[in-house]
């Protein structure tokens, strides 16, 4: 009534929402100390008051509607407004705080008057709010407002639409129809919607009742239906008391013998089990033991009765509907984890390729058994990290950190061979234990100056995140880029060979290194640049590797490896052979994880036992060297 006096008394041109004004003033206690079970008529009455009427509801969801001198005001930070008029308002507001109940009725017819906002981003949330869950009433606001300037949320209303209306929609053929559309679909939104229509409850009764949409009918004692499932189906529904065990019963049939009978049944002919039965039947009829049901009973009952496995879904249209829906959807989403996984293989292909390239040039050309090119690897990650402390721009810190990376690298290459490698030519066995000590010795120096803990490398901004194509196919934009920079490098690698005098003279000195002396080449100093050349694209890996892995002094030794896996099974001194071996072992390695996600140690170890088999039958790798390199 005070509400009714206030709407009079104030002017007519203050009343910007008449129709708004009496909804409140009729409706005053419900809006006060609302009610979820009877709030909702109130609540679409209030949104079909327009604009006004949804700010008021958008507030009132938000608990910053308030009360003050009878009046439904705004409460926005220190400003506080009436919900009707706009005007301000100095009195002190009785704040509203609706429960989670009244608050979801308010949402949901938020979410009608929001799907026309004229600001995209309100649209974009009620699609959100209707994913989490929309009914019937809000299926028909969707179908008025599926025409969007938007065409990017315009799809989104349809596909909405077609997922309302399988789940809501009265019409069967329409469900039918609209599963039919997106049947295929490998979407979590559609295979969600499809799950409760495949959903079944168990039902026993001698035949199925009229109308039920039955899924199968199972038999006690098949592997589907076990016998003891079946009997507790029976108990559950209050068909049977709960069964006799064998040895209860003969507990019980011995603690009621009396004159050597047990329930009027002599105790001599208890060795039948129908006797037995018999006489528990007689106690029980007695009250002399507690109801149950003996095997002669459960077998009647599991006779009498018949077992079915029932759809919640009682519309069996809708059900066939959705098991084709399914089916279409479980292959294409089989196909689909296939290319998934062929993604994350070739990635981790060109990860290894980008590790391996280094070790194939000075392994495959120098025959050299370098145990240091992990720390090479190493190396190239610590420098990119120690650019980042100086260039705090990631974009540019990595342009910067690519080449020099390569140089440091290269640079230690270098030195490495001139202090060492020159030095045992032609002695592996020295060799690899000379690279070895320098190995731990790289490590050691990594950790004096750079400490134990991981350092982080950051990728650039246009690096993080992911390339998705759906719900199943995915792939991180750091891998594609590493992708991409190992096909760089095979690029660079096959025109430095092929196209440069040093590619020419590196080539001769694998060939026959004698001949190529003679020919005014000198094959020590091809030696050092083939080696500083591997040592630098090892760099340049660990600088691609770091962005992603933990940056430790261990890093290299993480990827040594696989990479001289991939060189042996590749072919020694073939670049080609070094990219076959990188696919096969990222392959294989990507498939047997794909048994196991969680072993990760499994499927290297039989990584390890396919390359020694695979050895056996191929020593010299998919692609082995020919001519007079294969014979050095």
């Amino acid at each position: 009534m005070i509400a009714c006096a206030l709407a009079l008394l104030l002017p007519s041109s203050l009343l910007a929402n008449p129709a708004l004004d009496a909804v409140i003033a009729g409706n005053l206690d419900q809006i006060e100390q609302p009610s979820r079970r009877t709030v909702e008529p109130l609540v679409a009455q209030i949104a079909a008051t327009g604009p006004e009427g949804l700010a008021l509801l958008q507030a009132w969801a938000d608990r910053n509607l308030g009360l003050a001198d009878g009046r439904a005001v705004i409460v926005d930070g220190d400003d506080v407004t009436d919900a009707v008029t706009g005007a301000p308002v100095t009195a002190t507001p009785q704040m509203l705080r609706p429960n989670s109940g009244v608050r979801g009725v308010i949402e949901q017819a938020l979410v009608a008057g929001a799907l026309t906002d004229p600001d995209p981003r309100r649209r974009a949330a009620a699609l959100d709010s209707l994913a989490r869950g929309g009914d019937a009433e809000q299926l028909t606001a969707l179908r008025a407002a599926l025409d969007d300037p938007d065409p990017t949320l315009a799809a989104r209303k349809a596909r909405m639409e077609r997922l309302l209306t399988i789940q809501h929609d009265p019409d069967s053929a329409a469900r039918v129809a609209a599963i039919e559309q997106m049947a295929g679909d490998v979407g979590l939104d559609f295979r969600g919607v499809l799950n409760p229509l495949l959903a079944t409850q168990p039902l026993v009764a001698p035949e199925p009742p009229a109308g039920a949409n039955v899924a199968r009918e199972l038999t006690p004692g098949s592997d589907a239906l076990p016998r003891e499932a079946a009997l507790a189906q029976l108990v559950r529904q209050g068909l049977l008391q709960p069964p006799l065990s064998r040895a209860d019963q003969r507990a019980a049939l011995a603690a009621n013998i009396t004159d050597g009978a047990v329930g009027g049944v002599p105790v001599a002919t208890l060795s039948d089990p129908a006797a037995r039965d018999r006489a528990y039947e007689a106690l029980e009829a007695a009250g002399a033991v507690p109801p149950a049901a003996t095997e002669t009973e459960a077998q009647a009952a599991l006779e009498a009765n018949r077992f079915y496995d029932i759809h919640v879904e009682p519309d069996a249209a809708v059900t066939e509907a959705a098991k084709a829906a399914q089916i279409r959807a479980q292959v294409r989403l089989g196909a689909m984890r296939g290319i998934d996984l062929g993604l994350d293989a070739l990635s981790l292909a060109s990860i290894y390729f980008l590790a391996a390239i280094g070790l194939a040039v000075t392994f495959g050309v120098m025959r050299v058994i370098n145990m240091a090119h992990g720390e090479f690897i190493m190396m190239g990650a610590y420098t990119a990290y120690t650019v980042q402390t100086v260039i705090a721009d990631r974009t540019l810190s990595l342009v910067v950190a690519l080449p020099l990376a390569f140089a440091v690298t290269a640079l230690a290459g270098v030195v490495l061979y001139r202090l060492v490698i020159r030095h045992l030519a032609h002695r592996p066995l020295e060799t690899l234990l000379a690279t070895f000590g320098v190995s731990i010795a790289l490590q050691q120096l990594a950790k004096n100056i750079f400490g134990t803990q991981a350092r982080p490398l950051t990728a650039p901004a246009w690096l993080e995140g992911s390339i998705t194509i759906n719900d199943v196919i995915g792939i991180s934009s750091i891998r594609v880029a590493i992708f991409v920079l190992a096909l760089l490098f095979l690029a660079l690698f096959l025109f430095i060979m092929k196209r440069t005098r040093l590619g020419l003279e590196v080539r001769a000195v694998t060939q026959n290194p004698g001949m190529a002396a003679s020919m005014g080449i000198n094959p020590d100093r091809i030696a050092m640049m083939t080696f500083g050349l591997g040592s630098g694209i090892a760099g340049i890996a660990g600088v691609a590797i770091g962005l992603f892995a933990q940056v430790t002094s261990e890093i290299g030794q993480q990827y040594i490896v696989q990479s001289f896996m991939t060189v042996v099974v590749g072919g020694v001194g073939n670049i080609w052979g070094t990219l076959a071996g990188a696919t096969l072992i990222g392959g294989l390695s990507k498939v047997i994880e794909s048994f196991n996600p969680g072993n990760t140690l499994a499927a290297q170890t039989f990584m390890i036992l396919f390359i020694i088999i695979f050895i056996q039958f191929r020593p010299r790798g998919i692609i082995p060297q020919k001519g007079r390199a294969a014979e050095v």
